[in-house]
């Protein structure tokens, strides 16, 4: 079988790896392969497995942090909680997008949304004896399942595929009414899916998380990007969906990364209700000699795990929200290209035989962004991710990602202009090679 990439310098690359289930393959070890492979074929290959932003980052934020580095705050160690501008600004932000009010002390910068998600997943584990189980709605970033895997917790988790809309309250309280729910984890918009839960969906989690007294984890690495709706427009409604809207029980993970394109200086914001921030737990008095949420969260975990985030880092994110929140910088509109990537990548993919698996959002339309997720009949997802190496595409199996449904994640980040025909190229290859077979 004629391939653009030769055989037996993908095997040999794949088998030097010695992933027992290339299905299973992590992200970067994905990267890692696909890279030894273009080196030593000098084939180029089309990555579609991991979510790096591939825009410039906005030139508010690289001035501003620019400028406080001049002033020499690289020599000085930030604030443990936040530079006190960033706190204003996020606490701004949140109101301006989300409409909801949380105050600039329970905003809290971090390294990045997962170090926000490492230290949620650290205290909200040892707040209530009993209570020592993560539970992700799938499918979800597998980086976090492996956080939890790191600090040696438990997590459960389920497809939320087949329990969209009211089907979703039963499915949850299958597992709060266990009892060991310590917190409840989803992406909105979702990665891998794209799908965006609704409010409906998020005031389900918001009662039952009251009820069963779990944490709601909202994480909006993505924040703003369902580019069906028009959330770019500070204090003025369409304002983003939250569970900030229906819960006093949330820490919500604002990432600097994906919608500021600012994913190289590792920087985000926790949003943490100011009802949980304050909240005391008896648990972590004993462990701590403090039972206060927040404090425990800032003095104790993010001290631990890096005292402090990146003070110049901090001045650019403060300017970028500042921004936002002013109307000045309409931080959506250049992301939005991910979208337009999506629409064309989707266009081919679907043309040479392939299919959308998340392809409804209840009873929309999935939206394009920075992900999408395909299949092709006939095969598993690991088949088709081990397949396309051949045909020099990369991607990840929805396997690892918590998805119960075969197929494979794809990002649009790092699409080149040049790699449209490429990729039709391919995939006509693919599919000559690949004939459907009708039932």
């Amino acid at each position: 079988m004629n391939t653009p990439i030769p055989a037996s310098a993908v095997q040999s690359v794949i088998e030097k790896f010695n992933i027992p289930d290339f299905g299973k393959a992590t992200i970067r070890e994905v990267v890692a392969i696909s890279g030894e492979i273009e080196k030593i074929t000098g084939q180029e290959f089309i990555h579609m497995e991991m979510g790096v932003p591939g825009l410039p980052a906005p030139q508010i934020g690289v001035n501003a942090e620019i400028e406080a580095l001049k002033k020499g705050i690289a020599s000085i160690y930030p604030i443990i909680d936040g530079l006190p501008a960033l706190k204003e600004e996020a606490s701004r932000f949140v109101k301006a997008f989300i409409d909801v009010d949380v105050s600039p002390q329970s905003c809290v910068p971090v390294v990045g949304s997962m170090q926000g998600t490492f230290a949620s997943f650290l205290v909200s584990t040892q707040c209530k004896e009993g209570k020592d189980t993560i539970l992700f709605i799938d499918p979800g970033f597998p980086v976090q399942k492996m956080q939890i895997e790191a600090l040696g917790r438990k997590f459960v988790s389920f497809d939320v595929y087949n329990h969209r809309g009211d089907k979703l309250k039963n499915k949850l309280e299958d597992y709060l009414q266990k009892g060991n729910i310590a917190a409840i984890i989803y992406s909105n918009p979702n990665n891998p899916a794209w799908i965006c839960l609704n409010s409906d969906e998020l005031k389900i989690i918001g009662d039952l998380s009251a009820k069963y007294d779990a944490i709601v984890l909202e994480d909006l690495a993505y924040f703003g990007m369902d580019f069906r709706k028009d959330f770019g427009t500070p204090f003025q409604a369409p304002f983003l969906p939250s569970i900030a809207k229906y819960s006093d029980n949330y820490v919500l993970l604002i990432s600097g990364s994906k919608a500021f394109s600012y994913a190289g200086q590792r920087i985000g914001v926790v949003a943490i209700s100011d009802k949980l921030y304050n909240r005391n737990y008896p648990p972590l008095k004993a462990r701590y000699g403090i039972g206060n949420f927040g404090s425990v969260f800032v003095h104790r975990a993010l001290y631990a795990i890096s005292s402090g985030t990146s003070h110049s880092a901090q001045y650019a994110l403060a300017a970028m929200m500042k921004a936002a929140s002013d109307g000045d910088f309409r931080f959506l509109d250049d992301v939005k290209e991910y979208a337009r990537r999506a629409e064309r990548l989707k266009e081919i993919f679907l043309k040479n035989g392939f299919k959308i698996v998340y392809d409804k959002d209840l009873d929309e339309e999935i939206g394009h962004g920075f992900y999408f997720t395909v299949r092709y009949p006939g095969m598993t997802g690991g088949e088709l991710m081990h397949e396309l190496m051949f045909y020099g595409i990369s991607a990840i199996s929805l396997s690892t990602t918590g998805s119960e449904q075969e197929g494979l994640r794809a990002c649009t980040s790092f699409i080149k202009n040049h790699q449209y025909e490429l990729l039709e190229t391919r995939l006509k290859m693919f599919k000559e090679n690949h004939p459907i077979k009708n039932k």
